[in-house]
């Protein structure tokens, strides 16, 4: 049988950011996310079975798993045991992609799960595994693109990103995101592709560039003042849930999580409603934008937000824009080294990094000339 584990918690009625433990079971088997669905369902029965002893001796006629969805990162599977008794338990199993330790901090995430889930957000966690997690299952479908566009949507995600913001997570505030981006510089810099294509697009690769355009954003955006909070930073169509009948809300899959800035992750929240086409034309206009954020700055009184805040917030959120483009782009290159999963990387890379490219100019006198009126005011 599996170990246990414990992982600091506030999920069991102590106050948020008290350093309670729950025991959380433990497997080290690991699952092969390259496998197809009918050669998988045996290895999660036994992840099932290894981790939770009231399922060993069910039969594995009575474990159903489907796909519920497949990222460019990990893969998501909906678990169903049939009991005896005739009811059913329904859990969902998230397989990472390989070597996705190489982006992803798990000890980060795995400490701001409970204080996450404590808060109302995202699946309670079940279970641990050696590539991957078990969560309890949530009754809702997955957001299109479009579908964060409408307003009514839009303004209920700013009111549960509003909400997130508040969560204290333990251990350092420092914010996370320029350490993350040379981190992931200094990994995608040093790579080597046996595909001689690969290898020369990627030599292709501005580097320094790079390196140079971080350090100047970096700059910039300490002028800024942006507030640090506990960030999603993935928040994505595909990491948002609705549960339709009862018009609830829910964030999911904080393997990104850290302390950033404010207006980087609603930033990057705006990058993603180009979709999975990548039509950055679709990124919300001001008026959109001012939308959002009334109800994120002010949940219960929208309308009562002062011009110069929804300004303020405008600046640090397009400047910030900038910096999610890079992010992203650094991120691909070292997935197309080390995923298995068909998805071309390195065009990835190309397309967010001529995006940055394309919204550098604007994106920097929004910011420059704010700070000159700050500055003559």
């Amino acid at each position: 049988m599996g170990e246990e584990v414990k992982v600091s918690d506030a999920l069991i009625g102590v106050g948020q950011g008290s350093e309670a433990l729950v025991t959380i079971p433990c497997s080290s088997i690991q699952i092969d996310i390259s496998l197809p669905l009918d050669r998988m369902k045996p290895r999660i029965v036994n992840l099932c079975k290894d981790l939770f002893t009231t399922w060993s001796s069910v039969d594995e006629s009575c474990f159903t798993v489907e796909t519920v969805s497949g990222g460019i990162t990990n893969l998501l599977l909906k678990v169903s045991i049939r009991e005896n008794s005739g009811s059913v338990n329904l859990l969902t199993v998230r397989l990472y992609g390989p070597d996705t330790d190489l982006v992803i901090d798990r000890k980060r995430e795995l400490q701001a799960l409970p204080h996450l889930s404590a808060a109302g957000f995202g699946a309670k966690l079940l279970g641990i595994f050696g590539n991957g997690m078990v969560q309890s299952f949530l009754d809702a479908r997955t957001l299109s693109p479009s579908d964060m566009r409408i307003p009514e949507i839009a303004s209920e995600i700013a009111r549960q990103l509003h909400k997130f913001h508040k969560v204290a997570v333990p251990g350092s505030t420092e914010p996370q995101l320029w350490n993350d981006l040379f981190r992931f510089l200094d990994k995608a810099a040093a790579l080597k592709f046996d595909d001689g294509e690969k290898q020369a697009r990627y030599e292709s690769i501005p580097f320094q560039e790079i390196r140079d355009e971080i350090s100047k954003l970096k700059d910039l955006t300490a002028l800024l003042n942006a507030p640090v909070v506990f960030a999603h930073n993935d928040l994505l169509s595909g990491n948002l849930m609705i549960n339709d009948k009862e018009g609830r809300l829910y964030f999911i899959d904080f393997e990104y999580g850290s302390y950033s800035y404010r207006g980087y992750d609603i930033a990057n929240h705006f990058n993603e409603y180009a979709g999975f086409d990548c039509d950055f034309s679709l990124y919300p206009d001001k008026e959109a934008q001012y939308h959002f954020f009334r109800s994120y700055l002010e949940p219960q009184k929208p309308h009562k937000v002062p011009d110069h805040d929804l300004e303020a917030l405008f600046v640090e959120t397009n400047t910030f824009r900038l910096a999610s483009h890079i992010y992203w782009a650094l991120w691909a290159i070292i997935q197309a080294k080390v995923s298995s999963i068909d998805f071309d990387y390195l065009s990835y890379f190309f397309l967010r990094y001529n995006e940055y490219k394309k919204q550098r100019e604007a994106c920097f006198s929004i910011a420059q000339d704010y700070l000159s009126r700050l500055i003559r005011s």
